[in-house]
């Protein structure tokens, strides 16, 4: 009974995310010098990843720009089928770093997001690649570091701020505690004696 309310509880949480990744450009597109590059549909992918796990965040990584092009036709084709891939590699790095982490902390919860967010860039330039070289098209050099890291700076540096910062508030408020590895069993035995 606790696995079927914990998987539901994730899946619902899941939608949630889902939903706000859909609606959140609408509300930093009105930001005309910055709107995109605080890349809005990440941060609900991470978060899922961190709370619900890798797989529920992957699935809504991959769903999300493909979700929102069939919606309201942002972002457009080709790049949101490059999105899809890139945002489901940042929720399953992130996730399954995040979840097989010996300590549960905002040390490791960093460690995870900047492996995440190189590994997304790099999954999402092989998908540029692949998509625009099928279109006759050739993704530079030049276009990658633009797209990945300099036109991504806010974004970047929004996600390193924000993210830890809800995870520590519901570590705090005791709704996502941070796990901690199991005490020394040596110094429970010495209690004991």
């Amino acid at each position: 009974m606790k696995h079927q309310n914990q998987s539901l509880r994730n899946l619902l949480l899941a939608a949630m995310f889902l939903a706000i990744g859909l609606v959140l450009p609408f509300f930093t597109g009105q930001i005309k010098e910055i709107g995109n590059m605080l890349l809005p549909m990440h941060l609900p992918v991470f978060l899922c990843a961190l709370i619900c796990g890798w797989q529920y965040g992957t699935a809504v990584g991959f769903i999300m720009p493909l979700l929102r092009f069939a919606l309201f036709s942002m972002p457009r084709m080709p790049t949101a089928l490059a999105m899809a891939f890139e945002m489901a590699a940042y929720a399953f790095v992130a996730g399954f770093l995040y979840s097989r982490a010996r300590w549960q902390c905002t040390r490791m919860l960093y460690r995870s997001l900047i492996i995440a967010m190189i590994a997304g860039r790099i999954v999402w330039a092989a998908a540029m690649v692949v998509l625009l070289g099928l279109s006759g098209g050739a993704f530079t050099w030049q276009m990658f570091i633009s797209g990945a890291f300099l036109n991504a700076i806010p974004g970047i540096i929004l996600q390193l701020v924000l993210i830890p910062a809800i995870m520590v508030a519901l570590d705090r408020a005791k709704l996502v505690p941070f796990r901690r590895s199991e005490e020394n069993p040596h110094a429970h035995r010495e209690e004991t004696i």
